[in-house]
């Protein structure tokens, strides 16, 4: 072999080692180039979930200020009808229904049956503040295991106090609230209904906008905005709908149907 081809031999060897070396940095580098990238994104994600997190507790504590001053208000209205028996009641009721409620807000999800007792709870307690104008039901599917099934924390109280101020409240007539936990036709996915006879959501729009009060809109407006928030988070995949039951049903008041879709997965 002449001096030449053993230069030229010796330069292929060289350069295919550096050619080498450049891959194995370069697949090094990539590596490590995505490694970053997971770590960042994860970091981004971690901020996100604990935003969303903060983001949820502000609109839990938003959707139920009201409750809390309606209550304080009847029980003030018991004691100065000298009744006493019924504000002791009253208040011993208002009590647990705080302790349910500071315990489940610090909760991401209640099981079913944990929420029909915290709604019955807070039902039998508006029942003393409505007396005689106020009835409720409950439809519980058979197929349905209550201690198995959940759902976000404090979803449901705030509709359904909603319900009762602004529909049921402003009805000249006895108010029914119903109030169905089911499988939907197909089985797929977990449908929560509440359904009152009060005046329609529309009717109620319109009586808010003749006094310039806002409180019907923006409690829309703050469940849809938590829902929002609920559906970044994979484990939740929740729709709903809100309908005046005079246009589609023989009666008035509104009707609210939340689909849970992964609730039963």
């Amino acid at each position: 072999m002449s001096s030449i081809s053993i230069i030229v031999y010796f330069l292929f060897i060289i350069i295919l080692l550096v050619m080498v070396g450049m891959a194995v940095l370069f697949n090094t580098f990539n590596k490590r180039k995505n490694q970053l990238i997971k770590q960042q994104l994860k970091a981004q994600l971690a901020s996100q979930k604990k935003l969303h997190r903060s983001e949820l507790r502000i609109l839990q504590n938003q959707l139920n200020p009201h409750f809390v001053h309606n209550s304080l208000n009847a029980i003030q209205y018991f004691v100065q009808r000298n009744e006493v028996e019924t504000s002791e009641n009253y208040l011993s009721q208002f009590s647990k229904l705080m302790r349910l409620f500071f315990e489940y807000s610090r909760r991401k999800k209640v099981t079913l049956q944990e929420e029909k007792e915290f709604l019955e709870n807070y039902l039998s307690m508006e029942q003393l503040r409505f007396e005689e104008k106020l009835s409720y039901t409950f439809y519980i599917d058979e197929q349905l295991d209550l201690e198995n099934v959940s759902i976000p924390a404090m979803l449901l109280q705030p509709i359904v106090e909603n319900a009762i101020n602004h529909g049921i409240f402003q009805s000249p007539h006895d108010g029914l609230l119903e109030i169905s936990f089911k499988r939907a036709p197909n089985k797929q996915y977990l449908e929560i209904q509440i359904a009152d006879n009060g005046i329609g959501i529309d009717k109620s729009q319109e009586l808010q906008s003749q006094k310039n009060q806002t409180t019907t809109s923006h409690s829309g407006q703050v469940l849809k905005e938590r829902l929002e928030i609920l559906n970044d988070d994979t484990q939740w995949d929740i729709s709903y709908t809100i309908t005046d039951r005079s246009a589609t049903e023989n009666t008035t008041g509104t009707r609210i149907i939340l689909a849970f879709k992964n609730a039963l997965l």
